[in-house]
């Protein structure tokens, strides 16, 4: 009886492994979240974690590209920001070092509701004397078995387009020949139309209305669209839907949520 109970055991169990790894048959959707958390500072100076949290959980994305990160820096508290989020969201936290700051470090975060296979935090060009900044990407593979790359950015911030357009084109170039169906998020600090955007556009699909698209920033009154998700190649994937989240505590920035059908 032993015996056969345990024969069983097996057998069930060998048959939900091969189901994990086994794709479902069905398109996969993935719910993407671009999030700048003003180094958790929040618009009224509180720093409540647990304010930007509840953006986050409340649209229950698969992944967040954070901008504005800090890692224990003397502003944020000696906090590890992704990490503090990853923990309240219960995502996975990965942290990419855009520069030396302030006692610790700045740059980009990804937050995953799967383990990171493979991650690279790429430096992006920046002029002299102006702020550096950083290409964030993680490799995951989905319950369906099928393998993506998320990437988070944050593009140059001043008026004059000239290092946002080189760290266009950078990332543009690097993920030229990626093997692997790949989203790009982040606060990209230009408008649809300018030139930036245009260079993006020349090798991503934006997932917004180009007649209408969502406005982003200042989450008290948007007036301007500077944060989006995109996605390449175009035919792997279809936008299902689009929204910004609008917390004018939480950030500055309003969230952008795409979800996307990753199509077979």
């Amino acid at each position: 009886m032993l015996y056969r109970f345990s024969l069983l055991c097996f057998a069930l169990s060998l048959s939900h492994l091969m189901d994990a790894q086994s794709p479902t048959g069905e398109n996969p959707t993935i719910r993407v979240l671009s999030f700048n958390i003003l180094h958790g500072a929040n618009t009224d100076g509180s720093f409540d974690l647990d304010a930007i949290a509840n953006v986050i959980l409340k649209v229950n994305p698969d992944f967040v590209a954070l901008q504005e990160v800090d890692y224990k820096t003397n502003r944020a508290h000696k906090y590890d920001l992704v990490t503090e989020l990853g923990y309240r969201t219960k995502m996975s936290p990965l942290f990419g070092r855009a520069m030396y700051f302030d006692g610790g470090e700045y740059g980009e975060g990804l937050l995953s509701k799967y383990s990171f296979a493979k991650t690279r935090n790429l430096p992006l060009p920046f002029t002299l004397g102006n702020e550096p900044r950083a290409a964030l990407e993680g490799v995951v593979v989905l319950p369906s078995g099928d393998t993506i790359s998320i990437i988070g950015t944050h593009l140059d911030h001043l008026d004059d387009e000239t290092d946002r357009i080189q760290q266009a084109r950078s990332i543009n170039t690097t993920w030229a020949k990626t093997k692997y169906p790949t989203i790009l998020a982040g606060d990209l600090n230009a408008q649809p139309g300018s030139r930036t955007i245009k260079i993006f556009e020349s090798f991503w699909t934006a997932s917004y209305d180009k007649e209408s698209p969502k406005l982003t920033y200042s989450s008290k009154v948007p007036d301007k669209k500077i944060d989006y998700v995109m996605h390449y190649p175009e035919q792997a994937w279809s936008v299902v839907n689009t929204e910004a989240i609008c917390d004018p505590i939480a950030s500055d920035h309003c969230a952008y949520l795409a979800v996307l059908e990753m199509l077979k």
